[in-house]
């Protein structure tokens, strides 16, 4: 695991779903649209921010040409940049498990679907961007995950052939197995299927189950 340990963020480390919803139904609302349920905005997560507004526009049967996703897309992140930890909680032992990763030498990144701005935005307000050593956001390359270029261009921003990835999702389990690594699957995330369908190498349902994870691979 050459002691590193990368995240993906929505989901795994904090539980967004509420600002998420917001904003995207403000998107809406400017549209004159009718809202969504947090269930169906729930389902969208996952492969970014532009494919969670063209879902939201084609669900409420709105253009999708590439003007009308673009301004909506541009939309979405002024709203949720500007309001982005009002509905927004860090998942329960989240920052001891990182704070205790980094007082044993591991080296942690974020790899996560979201734009960099945001992604930013976000981990400074919940005091998060101190355990990182990079951070890879959904906007920097010509590709996301499941696609396993972000992960490997987190990894080698850490110097690491190899990594324990952590995330919430199908796309991060897809992006865990493209890139030949072990995944830990957070349960409580946003994920519509279930663990044994999954199988991921490893699961855990609170933070403390992952120290214990890490502590197995560690020796």
């Amino acid at each position: 695991m050459n002691k590193t340990v990368i995240f993906d963020l929505d989901g795994t480390l904090i539980d967004s779903l509420g600002d998420i919803h917001a904003a995207l139904n403000g998107v809406l609302h400017l549209r004159n649209a009718p809202p969504l349920a947090l269930a169906t905005v729930r389902g969208f997560i996952g492969k970014g921010s532009a494919n969670l507004v063209m879902r939201a526009l084609q669900a409420q049967d709105l253009a999708v040409d590439d003007a009308s996703c673009s301004a909506a897309l541009a939309d979405f992140l002024r709203l949720y940049s500007a309001d982005s930890a009002k509905l927004t909680s860090i998942f329960d032992g989240a920052i001891d498990a990182l704070g205790w990763l980094q007082d044993r030498g591991f080296r942690l990144g974020i790899c996560t679907n979201k734009p960099l701005a945001p992604t930013k935005i976000v981990l400074d307000q919940f005091g998060l961007t101190r355990f990182f050593d990079t951070i890879v956001g959904g906007d920097q390359l010509a590709s996301r995950k499941p696609d396993p270029t972000m992960l490997f261009h987190a990894m080698a921003s850490l110097d690491a052939k190899s990594c324990l990835f952590v995330g919430d999702s199908e796309i991060d389990r897809e992006t865990a197995i493209a890139a030949g690594q072990p995944f830990a699957l957070f349960t409580k995330g946003y994920r519509n299927t279930s663990v044994e369908m999954l199988k991921p190498e490893y699961y855990f349902n609170e933070y403390s189950e992952l120290i214990d994870i890490v502590n197995v691979l560690d020796k």
